[in-house]
């Protein structure tokens, strides 16, 4: 447990308690990277394959405006994280910590000796140390993304008891790597180790010669995802973050079946031959790989169902499954073709809606009523205190609240009655995010959208305009004046992550 956040931690139910901490829903939350807000059958996809995910929103709940923290991957993981929107929290952007240090030799390959992210706050609390607070015992398995190997922030220091996968998502753009991170406590580690991919790294790590490495990164980490759930004893509440790479670029994976199946479906494909800056290699039939990633997630998914059915714990445990941001278009995607995002404007790292609105669905027998469609508007900045309320927590903000901070930011409202079906569900006044790496500010209030680009505003008329097509912000001075002024009340100077905010008329 981190030491700067003692004050959060209460001693835990004993021995005589933990009947009552077990009757606590198991709670799982999946999060993929870069799918798109129609890359899923159940949203309207053509071409790919969801059959799990689909049964999924069939016995659950999908919802229709939910919203990533942000438009990239580790700013989006520290909203959620945190419960920060991205005016608020410390990790705003993709700022990396692998450049100019020392490198090591692993295998054939040289490697950095240090990779990752900007550190998460080590005075704000964060969802795996509540969670453990209140007697789940914790484990992720995938991308990391809130801190770098040795910084404050490591799943070792942040309320994770086992954890699997990348700890820099950098690393994360190669499906074969030459190492991937743990921390076990069962294994005895006592901070996050690398773990060398010996098959993988006698081959280089570009080339043609990377296509001979066997060690597919997230096939293990799903399998030590599902090995976690079968460790589970029933006696104590857990809480898992599968934060899935899938299907991220590179587009590479197994020759398998599901592989196969788009080769013969796809008669016409193309290749995406690699330029000598591009981190990726060369991705042959991307279309092929791009269809196949998003059935193999499927197929994870599905077990993840089945795992939890077979050890009886489907009936006392929630499922969230979304996307970190929208579609990405690097590496041989091709949005277009698949229509990832249907009528939303834009990709991953834009502010419009098809950067940041995501496939979300939740599913829970006994828990999320049956096949309901919700337009509840959301944010991954709220699942914090929904999950503190299906823990029992009634006032997690005074409860977690680092009383040494000046200000310590809790932005999320519980969505947990619309959930579970009941009525007077509180909704958000507005939504807020901002964007360093295209300078970018968002505020949606109601059926109202504003978008800055470097200080700019444009207004867009969501009820009849969703594709953001038409900027009438010049029709409507009074509604921007307001959402740029909420702009304003939102933003916090960061020294690390810069935008322009819009002008104050």
């Amino acid at each position: 447990m981190n030491k700067n956040l003692l004050w959060a931690m209460m001693p835990l139910m004993t021995a005589c308690g933990n009947q009552q901490e077990a009757q606590k829903p198991n709670i799982i939350y999946i999060m993929c990277d870069d799918l798109g807000y129609n890359d899923l059958a159940c949203y309207g996809q053509q071409y790919i394959n969801t059959p799990n995910l689909d049964r999924m929103a069939s016995e659950g709940m999908r919802f229709t405006q939910a919203y990533a923290g942000s438009p990239v991957s580790a700013p989006s993981r520290a909203s959620f994280m945190t419960g920060q929107h991205t005016g608020h929290t410390e990790v705003r952007g993709n700022k990396e910590y692998w450049k100019d240090v020392p490198m090591i030799q692993m295998g054939v390959n040289e490697e950095f000796s240090r990779v990752g992210q900007h550190p998460y706050d080590p005075e704000h609390v964060i969802l795996p140390e509540i969670m453990k607070d209140q007697g789940y015992t914790t484990g992720m398995f995938g991308k990391w993304a809130g801190g770098y190997e040795g910084s404050v922030s490591t799943p070792d220091k942040r309320g994770i008891d086992e954890y699997y996968g990348y700890v820099c998502q950098y690393q994360a753009h190669l499906y074969y790597p030459n190492f991937l991170n743990r921390y076990s406590k069962s294994k005895g580690d006592k901070e996050v180790i690398r773990i060398p991919l010996e098959e993988n790294i006698q081959h280089p790590q570009r080339g043609e010669g990377y296509f001979k490495r066997t060690q597919y990164s997230a096939d293990m980490i799903h399998r030590t995802a599902l090995e976690w759930i079968d460790s589970q004893d029933g006696n104590q509440p857990f809480f898992g973050v599968f934060t899935y790479t899938l299907p991220h670029a590179e587009l590479v994976q197994p020759e398998d079946s599901i592989l196969q199946y788009y080769k013969e479906k796809f008669t016409e494909d193309k290749n995406w031959m690699q330029p000598d800056w591009s981190r990726y290699n060369t991705a042959l039939h991307a279309h092929d790989q791009f269809a196949a990633m998003g059935t193999r997630l499927d197929a994870y998914v599905g077990e993840v169902l089945a795992k939890l059915k077979e050890k009886g714990f489907d009936k006392n445990t929630l499922v969230i499954f979304t996307s970190d941001n929208g579609p990405h278009m690097e590496g041989g995607a091709d949005p277009d073709f698949f229509g990832h995002n249907a009528i939303l404007r834009g990709t991953k790292r834009q502010t419009h809606e098809g950067g940041v609105r995501v496939p979300f669905i939740a599913w829970g027998p006994g828990m999320v009523p049956a096949g309901v469609v919700n337009d509840h508007q959301l944010a991954f900045y709220d699942l914090m205190p929904t999950f503190c309320e299906l823990a029992g927590v009634e006032d997690y903000v005074a409860k977690y609240t680092n009383p040494n901070k000046e200000v310590d930011y809790f932005d999320g409202l519980s969505f947990a009655k619309t959930l579970t079906g009941k009525e007077g569900q509180q909704a958000h006044d507005f939504l807020y995010w901002e964007f360093e790496e295209t300078n970018q500010v968002a505020v949606r209030m109601g059926d109202w959208k504003m978008v800055s680009k470097a200080g700019k505003p444009h207004l867009y008329d969501l009820s009849k305009d969703v594709h953001e097509d038409h900027d009438i912000a010049e029709q409507h001075p009074d509604i921007v004046k307001k959402l740029v002024e909420i702009a304003h009340s939102q933003h916090t100077e960061s020294p690390y992550f810069k935008v322009t905010m819009p002008v104050m008329e």
